[in-house]
Order: structure tokens, then C-alpha cells, then sequence
């Protein structure tokens, strides 16, 4: 049993190396030339791009949720040692909703920067507060540590497109968010909401993504929204889920802690 659930925790190192290996072998990817063209050329009350602007505010709306959740559970004293990463996350989500809009008023390679950067950090964020909740034995400086190195990591993805034009390393952040997560929450026995709640929030990105390579299309069809505006409000629902979740996740925790001590102070007494 133990040979088998060491097998098991190799698979994400392994799909990682092969990810990696796979991206070397296939050379740079480049950025689209029409990446900038989106669909919405919508202006309304002085704002370019207005739809494509407007529906960041549910990054922000998402950062005000996590923000009144963080601050709940430090007033608890319940922070946990994914506290530092989710910490990160939602400051990313409310940098997003700066970035993203700051971005879209005038798209260009300079301000996409700071639309890419925030999303970066928000994928590996997330990475290290799941390992730090799902992985037996993980304590509060090996959290920490796996954070900034991991940050770190975001950091050099953008500024290694931003210098090269090679997407590769910020592309490859995206998939393995997409892939470890539900993997690692697999193998080390997540608990069913958990499991369901970050699977139903990684489809939600995926289908992010689609919406947004049918950017154009999309508006054809509905005539009053883009698919990239879409894309805004998917990936926001999603973040907001994963949000919502690590809050419930730790009051149960703090409810059976809590039901723990009652018992013991009764066999007690």
C-alpha cells in the first residue's frame, strides 16, 4: 500500500518533467499578431472597450469576498498555513481587476504585462495553497518557502515573454494549475467538496479559455457581449468558488476542532 501511494505522489512530478520536456522539444510559442484586435469595440461613456473593461469588476467583487474572508479568520486565529498563499491569491484577483481593465482600455504588449502578471502570480498562489492544505506534513516555513519560490517562478514566466516573446513558461503555469491541482487533491484524499468545488472552478477556467479564442464569434451571436468579456466573468465565478470553499473548508475544520475539545473537556470531567 505505501509502495503504491509513493507511486501515486511521484505522478505530478513526473507529468511536470514531461510538461517541461515537451515545451523544450516543441520551441517558442509566440503571442498571436491579432492578439490585440478584440471583438468589443464598444465605447460608452468615454470608456474603449467597454465590456471588456467593465466585467473586471468581478475580480474585484471576488477580492472584497476573500479580503472579508482572510480578515475573519485572522480575527479567529484560525490563518492555517495556507493562509500566506490565499493571502496572495486574492491580492492577485484584485490586481487582476486593475491590471485586466488597465489593459483593455488601450491593448498593447506593454500593458498586457500587467494584465499577465497578476494572473501568473494568482495561478501559483493557488498551487502553493493546495499543496499546503492537501500535503501530509507541510508546515508553516516549507509553505511559506514553496510560496516565493513559486512567486518567483510567476515573476520570471511575464518578464521571460516580455524579453523573448516566448510564451512557453507563462503557458505552462496555466496547464499545471489546471492539472496538479485536482491530481494532488486526488492522491492525498481531499475531501469530496474540495474536490468537487476546485474541479467544477478548473472546468470554469477551461471554459474560460474557450470563450476566449471565440471572441468574435461569440458576439456575432449574442450581439451584446464578447467571448472574451465572458472569459472575464467565467474565470471570476471560478476564483470566487475556490474563495468561498477555503472559507467553508475552515470553519468545518474549526467546527470539528471546536466539537474535539467539548468532547475531551467532558471525558474529563
Amino acid at each position: 500500500m505505501k509502495t503504491g501511494l509513493h507511486i501515486h505522489a511521484l505522478l505530478p512530478s513526473l507529468i511536470s518533467i514531461l510538461a517541461v520536456t515537451a515545451l523544450l522539444l516543441h520551441g517558442p510559442v509566440a503571442q498571436l499578431t491579432h492578439y490585440h484586435e478584440f471583438a468589443d469595440q464598444l465605447e460608452w461613456s468615454g470608456i474603449p472597450h467597454a465590456i471588456d473593461v467593465l466585467t473586471n469588476i468581478g475580480f474585484a467583487l471576488v477580492a472584497m469576498l476573500g479580503s472579508w474572508f482572510l480578515l475573519e479568520k485572522y480575527r479567529q486565529g484560525d490563518t492555517g498555513v495556507a493562509f500566506p498563499a490565499y493571502c496572495i491569491f486574492t491580492l492577485s484577483l484584485a490586481a487582476t481587476a486593475v491590471g485586466s481593465s488597465y489593459y483593455h482600455l488601450a491593448p498593447d504588449d506593454a500593458r498586457l504585462f500587467w494584465d499577465r502578471l497578476p494572473i501568473a502570480f494568482a495561478c501559483c498562489s493557488l498551487l502553493a495553497a493546495v499543496r499546503a492544505t492537501s500535503l501530509p506534513g507541510m508546515d508553516a516555513r516549507k509553505a511559506f518557502m514553496e510560496l516565493v519560490l513559486l512567486l518567483i517562478a510567476a515573476l520570471t514566466s511575464v518578464i521571460w515573454w516580455q524579453q523573448t516573446g516566448d510564451l512557453r513558461p507563462y503557458l505552462l503555469i496555466q496547464g499545471l494549475t489546471l492539472v496538479l491541482i485536482p491530481l494532488w487533491q486526488l492522491i492525498w484524499k481531499a475531501g469530496l467538496a474540495d474536490r468537487l468545488a476546485f474541479g467544477a472552478a478548473m472546468l470554469l477556467y477551461v471554459a474560460a479559455k474557450m470563450t476566449e479564442m471565440l471572441d468574435g464569434q461569440i458576439l456575432q451571436q449574442l450581439h451584446v457581449i464578447s467571448g472574451h468579456s465572458i472569459k472575464h466573468l467565467l474565470a471570476a465565478l471560478a476564483a470566487g468558488l475556490i474563495v468561498y470553499r477555503w472559507r467553508a473548508h475552515k470553519e468545518t475544520q474549526t467546527k470539528v476542532h471546536m466539537q474535539k475539545i467539548v468532547v475531551h473537556r467532558q471525558t474529563a470531567s
